[in-house]
């Protein structure tokens, strides 16, 4: 039986257990919950980063976004919250929309 030790979505149980496989799970306590939190997000991001086309690449942002969403409630925040955080950073610093590359500043 293969080991996984990682964090799952919540309906991944009833998924196995519908095909007949046996397995078995933990609750996370906040602090080991944050922890695997951040690993997913990383899980997220490596497998955005390998995405060969447009399609993988939006279902991992998507999959990257619902880790975000537990975050920030994790962080005692909200995904409405984040985005106007989003929002004032952008409107102070801009965004990533026009591809600027800074090479070198110099003294």
């Amino acid at each position: 039986m293969p080991t996984y030790n990682k964090l799952v979505r919540d309906k991944i149980p009833q998924i196995i257990e519908s095909k007949g496989k046996e397995f078995s799970t933990k609750i996370l306590n906040d602090e080991d919950y944050i922890k695997y939190l951040k690993e997913k997000a990383y899980e997220e991001l490596d497998e955005c980063c390998a995405a060969e086309t447009d399609g993988e690449a939006v279902e991992e942002l998507a999959d990257l976004l619902e880790v975000v969403r537990a975050l920030s409630k994790q962080h005692g925040s909200t995904i409405e919250e984040v985005e106007a955080v989003r929002k004032d950073k952008a409107e102070k610093r801009g965004g990533f929309q026009d591809k600027m590359f800074l090479i070198e500043v110099k003294d």
